[in-house]
């Protein structure tokens, strides 16, 4: 496997990850218009899913640093 495209594929989907979450958390305080425990529990996951987007990130930019130098 090409380990460029293997960091340029993390770098994607940590992109799309982190994108999400965002989108997913404005949409829900927009229909929400409160903040309550259901609320709470759907932010939290989003954080997780952001979380795991920045590690995608991470790794992505590891992956093509190492094997482009």
């Amino acid at each position: 496997m090409n380990y460029l495209f293997l960091g340029e594929t993390l770098d994607l989907i940590g992109s799309l990850l982190i994108a999400y979450t965002v989108i997913m958390v404005h949409y829900r305080f927009r229909k929400e218009h409160k903040v309550d425990l259901k609320v709470f529990r759907e932010m939290r996951r989003e954080q997780i899913i952001s979380i795991t987007g920045v590690a995608f990130l991470l790794i992505g930019y590891f992956v093509k640093i190492i094997f482009i130098l």
